[in-house]
């Protein structure tokens, strides 16, 4: 009974996708609206640099900023200092 259900609801899930996609109008991308002028594409360094390469070097600066201004230091000790130990 189990393998029915599971194949009427893989049925039901395969042809709605299926009708979703028959019926759905392309993305248009050739057709250029009013007003559009794109400028010049981007060289894959130049992509690289931009989606990659920036957004690592603000990560490691901002990384480097929480650890330089870091204000919670352990005891040199190695005991926590707020422990009192009773005898």
């Amino acid at each position: 009974m189990d393998k029915k259900n599971a194949l009427r609801a893989g049925t039901l899930a395969a042809g709605t996708t299926l009708m979703m996609l028959l019926m759905s109008s392309p993305a248009l991308a050739v057709a250029r609206d009013d007003g559009d002028d794109p400028g010049p594409g981007l060289s894959v360094a130049e992509t690289l640099g931009i989606f990659v390469g920036i957004p690592l070097v603000l990560f490691l600066v901002i990384a480097g900023l929480v650890m330089a201004l870091d204000k919670s230091r352990k005891p040199e000790t190695g005991h926590d200092v707020n422990v009192r130990a009773k005898a």
